[in-house]
Formats: structure tokens, C-alpha cells, sequence
């Protein structure tokens, strides 16, 4: 199985006319010495670069969809079914980029080594690695893996911030599983957002053919510099028609060097809630602005309530750099770490001014179910806090995540319940529900608010 995302499926019939000797995909004009007759050619830029590009191949379990009785406790208990989670073995391949070549890191998408429990690394000399996943982050779909390698080539990063439509770029990567391929094309658009690929999106769009494989792959500009990392596809039944997706270089590198540091991603919080401006909204505010993320509600103790940010106030700026739109906010912040300040232009009652704020982490006390109770692996728990969308709904322990066919979802559990009391104990946090479960090792009776409806859960 190969893999990469793709985000939009069809089915069509497409007929490709020549109509012209000159085509962006196909012939990039680069005339080298190094050629035989002059033709313009890529192998001596190619010659470069793909020593830096490995195929990944993974290996893991998934758990299987089953019926959704069988996730019901009671119906288990009823009819003796047993506690036995239902899996299958995987097999996937993508690709990855050799980014430090005297430590061994290799850049790569998360989905490509999501669930592996074994990741292999073949170089284009033919040597293969067993890698370690050094850490991964699921938002913005990136990944660094190591490799006990030596001789090594890295591929150099380029500034995604200068590409601009129109430029030269090719896709390196491991299509279908063939092994390494090169493809040619130009950036077709940039800032690419609202795809619901990721929960940060920022993408370079390219004609550059990608294809099942190519998901970690390299986009390299002319100058063999590396700037973006292939991901996603819009295709028809997981085959290119010329609308690829990558991740901005300068995106993933912030990303990879938290990775390699902490092994995982720290995110500032701004503490927020934004929409993009519009001319309706404009409109509705009396203000003759035409771009902006615009301030809906601003959490109570956060860094917006602190730097004294309003709801109503339009964000234009962020350290000098404009905003356009709501997503381009979050983005921008979620790369900052907590603690950092940063320089907020905005618009309040037509006038313009600048506030600093010092970005916080996440208001949601968070812990994994490992340190609460063996009966709930494999389920993230956090506090829902005033302020917090789900507050308004009940007071408790949100389910953040769940892994499908873990104990916790064979108990019943499902992503954003919240458990509001146990053993008829109220829970503010998941420190109370760790103490709580500590205590009751026979039984725990969860009550459960999920939606609009009120259940019981019971665990032994």
C-alpha cells in the first residue's frame, strides 16, 4: 500500500491535446555544458538532489472497523463477547529527505509513519537502514526520522517565503512503489488553505506530478534547494491529474528542529477565536478594512485577554507581517513558542494600533490515559475550561483522542464525550479521574455527556 493523501475523489475521462512545443511540466529551460547537443536538460541539477531523497517503507498494525455493537460494553457484557482488540498487519511505502547528514535525519510526512511499529530507509545507493522515529506531529503532517548511516548527502533548504507562481520546481519522490522518480512542473499557487488536509495548512500547490508514494518526498527549486515537502494529491481514484500538494520548507523545518529537540511540538496560544473578514462582515462592523482575521471572543486569562485584545478587534499584523486571513493567524502563531512576544497590528474602531502579547500554551490540562488508568489507554484526557467551546455544554474531562480499538474505546469512549463524574464523584481534571480510578479497581461508573445526551459508562 502506498501512501498520500488524497483529499478529493472523481471520475472523469481527460483527453490531453498538443498544442504547443513548450510545456511547464515537461520542459524546463536549463541548458547545461554538461549536455550532449545543448538540449536543455535537468541531470546535472538531478544528479545533485536525488542522492538526498530515501524510499521509506513501513511496516504496523491498525485496528479493523468492526460493527459498532461490538464497541458497545453492554452489549459485549450481554453476549460474552471477549475484550480482544481486532487488527491488521500494514504495509505502506513513501518517501523522505535526507536533511542532516552527520546525525542521520530524514524529513518525511506523519501519515506515512503513523502506526509503524517498523520503519525501513532505503538510500539510492542501494544501502537500507532501519530508522527510529525521532517524533512526529499529526497538525501539520510532519515527521523526522534517524538513520545509523554514514556518507550521507543532505539536501540543502531553500526559503519557501521567496517562491512565487510560476517558478520551476521538481518533485522527487517514490510513486507507487517503483523507486525513485523525478517529475517537473511550476508552482501553481501558494498559501493553499481550508483543504482539511491538516489542522495547519500553508500548502504550495504544483503541477509537478505527484502521485501514491511521493508523501514525504522533496519539491526542489532550480537552485537545488529543498523548498517544500510533498503531501497531498487531489486525483481521480489516487492518480495525479496535475494538482499536488507540499508543505512549505520553512514551515517544516520549524516544525523538524522542536521534533529533534523535545520530540514533539510546542504551539503558542494567542487564545482566540477568529473568523476571516469579508464584505458582509465589514459591513456588519462599520469598517472599510478588506482583509484580517477578526476577533469573535477572546478566552478569559489567556494572551489576547492579557495584551487586552477585544472581540471585534481586526488582526492585520503579526511582527510586521500582514494577516490576510484567519488561517494565516494561526498559522503564524501556532510557529512560535510559548513565551515569545509578539507584535499584534489590528484595527479597533477604525483606527489602527499595535499591541504585544505574550503567547501561552494551550489552557487545557492535558494527560495521557497511561497515567490515569490502564482500563482507558489509549485516550488523551483535558480539562474543559471556561472560556472553552464545550464548557457551555457541561463541566469535566474531555476525550480529546482516541485510538480506535484501544481499551478505551472498547469501553465506550469516543473522542469529545466528557466525563463529568465517576463513581458518582464529580471531575474537574484528569488529575481528579486518575485519583478517583486509583481508588476503585473493582468498578468505575462514568457518567458521560455526550452531544446533547447523558450515558452511563461502566468499566471493571
Amino acid at each position: 500500500m502506498q501512501m498520500i493523501r488524497t483529499i478529493v475523489s472523481f471520475t472523469f475521462i481527460l483527453s490531453l491535446i498538443v498544442t504547443s512545443p513548450i510545456n511547464a511540466s515537461a520542459h524546463i529551460p536549463i541548458h547545461s555544458p554538461d549536455s550532449r547537443d545543448g538540449t536543455p536538460t535537468l541531470a546535472p541539477l538531478l544528479k545533485q538532489i536525488t542522492p538526498a531523497v530515501v524510499n521509506i517503507a513501513v511496516q504496523g498494525h491498525v485496528a479493523m472497523q468492526s460493527n459498532p455493537l461490538f464497541s458497545d460494553p453492554f452489549f459485549r457484557q450481554f453476549f460474552n463477547v471477549p475484550n480482544r482488540p481486532i487488527e491488521r498487519k500494514f504495509k505502506a511505502a513513501g518517501s523522505g529527505v535526507i536533511v542532516d547528514a552527520q546525525r542521520g535525519y530524514v524529513l518525511t510526512n506523519n501519515h506515512v509513519i503513523k502506526n509503524a511499529d517498523k520503519v525501513s530507509v532505503a538510500l539510492k545507493d542501494g544501502r537500507t537502514f532501519k530508522a527510529k522515529v525521532i517524533g512526529a506531529d499529526s497538525e501539520a503532517d510532519i515527521a523526522v526520522v534517524q538513520i545509523p548511516a554514514k556518507n550521507l548527502t543532505a539536501l540543502p533548504m531553500g526559503n519557501s517565503s521567496n517562491l512565487q507562481v510560476g517558478d520551476f520546481v521538481v518533485a522527487v519522490g517514490n510513486p507507487f512503489g517503483l523507486g525513485q522518480t523525478v517529475t517537473s512542473g511550476i508552482v501553481s499557487a501558494l498559501g493553499r488553505t481550508g483543504l482539511g488536509i491538516e489542522g495547519y495548512e500553508d500548502f504550495i500547490q504544483t503541477d509537478a506530478s505527484i502521485n501514491p508514494g511521493n508523501s514525504g518526498g522533496a519539491l526542489v527549486d532550480l537552485h537545488g534547494k529543498l523548498v517544500g515537502i510533498n503531501t497531498a494529491i487531489v486525483a481521480p481514484s489516487g492518480g495525479n491529474v496535475g494538482i499536488g500538494f507540499a508543505i512549505p520548507i520553512n514551515m517544516a523545518h520549524t516544525i523538524m528542529e522542536q521534533l529533534i529537540k523535545t520530540g514533539k511540538v510546542k504551539r503558542g496560544f494567542l487564545g482566540v477565536s477568529i473568523q476571516d473578514m469579508s464584505p458582509d462582515v465589514a459591513k456588519a462592523m462599520g469598517t472599510t478594512a478588506t482583509y484580517g482575521a477578526v476577533i469573535s471572543q477572546v478566552q478569559e486569562g489567556s494572551a489576547a485577554d492579557k495584551a487586552g485584545l477585544k472581540a471585534g478587534d481586526i488582526i492585520v499584523s503579526v511582527n510586521g507581517k500582514r494577516v490576510k486571513k484567519a488561517s494565516q493567524l494561526r498559522n503564524t502563531v501556532g510557529l512560535i513558542a510559548p513565551g515569545e512576544s509578539v507584535s499584534l497590528g489590528i484595527i479597533r474602531d477604525g483606527k489602527r494600533k499595535t499591541i504585544t502579547a505574550v503567547l501561552g500554551t494551550r489552557q487545557e490540562d492535558q494527560m495521557s490515559a497511561k497515567n490515569v488508568d490502564p482500563r482507558l489507554a489509549g485516550a488523551l484526557f483535558a480539562t474543559v475550561k471556561k472560556g472553552l467551546p464545550l464548557f457551555r455544554h457541561a463541566e469535566g474531562v474531555v476525550v480529546k483522542a482516541i485510538k480506535r480499538g484501544s481499551p478505551a474505546w472498547r469501553a465506550g469512549l469516543r473522542k469529545d464525550d466528557v466525563i463529568t463524574a465517576v463513581n458518582r464523584q464529580r471531575v474537574k481534571t484528569p488529575e481528579d479521574l486518575a485519583r478517583i480510578a486509583k481508588k476503585n479497581k473493582q468498578v468505575l461508573v462514568m457518567n458521560i455527556q455526550r452531544g446533547n445526551a447523558n450515558l452511563l459508562l461502566m468499566l471493571r
